[in-house]
């Protein structure tokens, strides 16, 4: 794992908190020539935004940055560009979201005793309103999720084409930031990974630490997948 510092060398110390973000990802279904967390929003790449929002809502929090070793030049070319000097480590991704996780985990001390939040890059209009009812809903907890009921009618498809319809009053669509006290949160990251982790909830989950309180999520707070959702994020940034 290669480890870069921009701008100046960030100390993580055992009481920090620390956001980390997952950049690492190809963004396949955007297209393009560029994953989307470095495609236009608002005249500069959405990465930008997001790591601004999360520094504006947590002052006081550190920035870790997970990107792919191909993009780290072109990161730093583009931070110059647009004179981005907002104090931020960088490390290098995994082979999956999860083992990029925990390459940027490695950056905290193993004996931190602080809270640790890992929020996907391209979700740009996060708040601060969303993430202090995080914070407020971590005390006594293994994690605090955001989530936001289904408001789709979703079916059930079989293996052999029939479907049928889901009760979609007790499902729940997850967002990230998701919170964790950092003990508990390294400790999960030491167990094997696997594919079917899809989030960290479900890392921690699978190291026995259950008790994850879901918090009322934003719906503003979308995840830019396809072209047409960064105009829908540059109009919520508006708002």
């Amino acid at each position: 794992m290669t480890t870069h510092y921009y701008i100046r060398p960030l100390e993580i110390t055992p009481s920090d908190n620390v956001h980390i973000i997952v950049a690492a990802g190809s963004g396949s279904r955007y297209g393009g020539n560029l994953p989307k967390q470095f495609c236009d929003l608002a005249g500069r790449p959405l990465l930008m935004t997001t790591l601004e929002r999360l520094h504006a809502a947590t002052p006081d929090w550190k920035l870790i940055v997970v990107l792919s070793a191909e993009m780290i030049d072109e990161w730093l070319k583009m931070c110059g560009e647009h004179d981005f000097t907002l104090p931020h480590l960088i490390t290098t991704g995994g082979a999956t979201r999860a083992h990029s996780v925990r390459n940027a985990l490695s950056l905290i001390p193993a004996d931190s005793q602080a809270y640790v939040s890992i929020h996907d890059a391209a979700r740009p209009v996060i708040t601060t309103t969303l993430i202090n009812r995080l914070i407020e809903g971590l005390p006594g907890s293994d994690g605090v999720i955001p989530a936001c009921p289904v408001t789709d009618s979703i079916r059930r498809v079989g293996a052999d084409g029939s479907s049928a319809a889901v009760d979609r009053s007790s499902l729940r669509s997850v967002q990230t930031p998701q919170i964790f006290p950092a003990p508990r949160l390294l400790a999960a990251y030491r167990q094997e990974l696997r594919p079917t982790f899809t989030d960290d909830a479900s890392v921690m989950e699978a190291a026995g630490f259950t008790d994850l309180r879901l918090i009322d999520g934003d719906p503003h707070n979308i995840k830019v997948t396809n072209p047409g959702d960064m105009a829908v994020a540059e109009l919520y940034l508006n708002l």
